[in-house]
């Protein structure tokens, strides 16, 4: 099984949402021009930055470390791309506010839960890889190498498409083969067909803010 800085650094870096931007962490540089290559290397230096000499403050103040999460990842992201992947047929079938709504949800279910894994990551944890073949629009792959406390590495990469602005933005992330986007489309098609968008999303929601309240009891943490 996947270690939690593993999840949570490949979990957060595939789903966005609206969020505070943490005053202490540097504003991520623009990635105008920039190769999915890079804006991946950016990510991880901005999130070393974000984290390192903050550890005790974030793990005392778990909204300041949501919003690191958010503030390091959130402009690097397909949000709509990502959400109707996510949706799949649902997403046809849903108004633009069920998709926003349960985009916001479905991220904050997933970062509040392992956002303390954050805490652990130093700069080095990701090394990514160099990159080969052609540039493709509609979707690039950024290979990625994530290590472990124990040594070892966890294969982590993203795939990326590029904005009509020109910008290249990622939409999914593949863990030792297996797709987020797919994975995680059919436990929702399932959850949708037995409940329906709006009973998912709000029980995503609940999740959401359990994990968080979970995470400001003393001595609380983010569960695997």
């Amino acid at each position: 099984m996947l270690r939690q800085l593993s999840l949570a650094i490949a979990l957060a870096m595939t789903t966005v949402a609206a969020a505070p931007v943490f005053a202490q962490a540097s504003a991520p540089a623009a990635t105008q021009g920039q190769q999915p290559q890079q804006v991946v290397q950016q990510i991880s230096d901005d999130l070393a930055r974000a984290i390192e000499g903050h550890q005790a403050e974030l793990k005392s103040d778990k909204e300041k470390l949501i919003a690191v999460i958010d503030d390091t990842f959130l402009p690097h992201f397909d949000i709509d791309y990502a959400s109707i992947l996510v949706l799949g047929q649902n997403a046809a079938k849903a108004t633009p506010q069920q998709r926003e709504r349960f985009a916001k949800a479905f991220y904050n279910s997933i970062t509040h839960r392992y956002a303390e894994g954050l805490l652990n990551y130093t700069r080095g944890r990701v090394k990514v890889l160099p990159f080969t073949g052609d540039l493709n629009k509609k979707r690039t792959v950024v290979r990625t190498q994530v290590m472990l406390d124990d040594g070892k590495s966890v294969s982590v990469d993203y795939a990326f498409r590029q904005s009509a602005s020109g910008d290249w933005k990622a939409y999914d992330v593949i863990i030792e083969g297996i797709s987020y986007i797919t994975n995680y489309r059919n436990q929702v098609d399932a959850e949708i067909k037995k409940e329906g968008l709006d009973k998912l999303t709000a029980d995503l929601e609940q999740k959401g803010s359990a994990a968080i309240d979970e995470l400001k009891q003393a001595g609380g943490g983010a569960k695997q």
